[in-house]
């Protein structure tokens, strides 16, 4: 019996399985994938066969990762529903999938963990909202679940009610900081900086100016303040950004993520 068992082993499940592997051993994760070409993929990677069927993982590990996209939940939930108990802990990835749907494709006494985490997990930098279901949960239990989220990266606690939002915040977020960084560096090779320059410029400036943030728990606009001598370059540059609308374009980024992840939760 393994530890942690993963159902989909994607972009998002496959750094998560990575971490879990290096944290409580191989012989304690197992793991399948709809495609055979993924499932050698990770094998190679992490030199741990996965199971070619998705009840040999349910009926060989304590918490099982549902790491497969919301679309293909339903045909899951029905394949393992019969085999799911309340010794179980669920842990579910999907966008929009609430507790509620879960217990309802499985069971009411069915413990589930709904979790929205993000792609930096693949480099152990990941951040996760997380939120439990009305159930007990053992103390040991909260504390692999602790040792598990914490594996790669960090991971706040929430309501339900909030992950609509913290899918806005982390989730989906990642994207537009890697559109900021190729706008960036394309901005600095448009004056003669080499395109890897460029990109390592701008990507370590945002990493250090997050690690501040994290750091020192000042207010972002303090740390930004700080930066904008009077007269000098970066409050130009600030003031051009206000005038394009970069900050009201982030919000009406989460706006439509917000919009459309309520949709997806209140698709049955």
């Amino acid at each position: 019996m393994a530890l942690f068992g993963f159902i989909g082993a994607g972009n998002m499940g496959y750094p998560m399985l990575k971490a879990a592997i290096q944290t409580f051993g191989p012989e304690e994760v197992i793991y399948t994938d709809a495609s055979e070409n993924r499932r050698n993929f990770v094998k190679d990677e992490t030199k741990v066969e996965g199971l070619s069927y998705n009840i040999s993982v349910v009926n060989q590990c304590k918490f099982l990762v549902l790491a497969v996209k919301p679309q293909f939940f339903p045909e899951v939930l029905n394949e393992i529903k019969d085999l799911v108990t309340e010794n179980h802990v669920v842990i579910s990835i999907a966008a929009g999938i609430t507790i509620e749907t879960i217990k309802t494709g499985l069971s009411a006494s069915v413990r589930i963990v709904r979790a929205m985490p993000n792609t930096p997990a693949m480099v152990l930098q990941g951040m996760t909202g997380i939120c439990y279901s009305k159930d007990p949960f053992s103390q040991e239990e909260k504390e692999i679940i602790n040792r598990f989220f914490s594996s790669f990266g960090k991971y706040e606690v929430f309501e339900e009610y909030l992950m609509n939002v913290v899918v806005c915040a982390n989730g989906s977020s990642p994207a537009y900081v890697y559109m900021f960084i190729e706008a960036l560096a394309d901005s600095v090779v448009k004056y003669g900086i080499p395109r890897d320059k460029a990109y390592t410029l701008a990507a370590q400036t945002v990493l250090g100016a997050a690690a501040m943030i994290l750091e020192t728990k000042e207010h972002p606009g303090r740390l930004k303040d700080n930066v904008c001598s009077p007269g000098g370059t970066t409050i130009a540059a600030v003031s051009a950004l206000e005038e394009h609308g970069f900050r009201n374009a982030i919000i009406k980024a989460t706006d439509s993520c917000y919009e459309k992840a309520v949709a997806l939760s209140q698709k049955k």
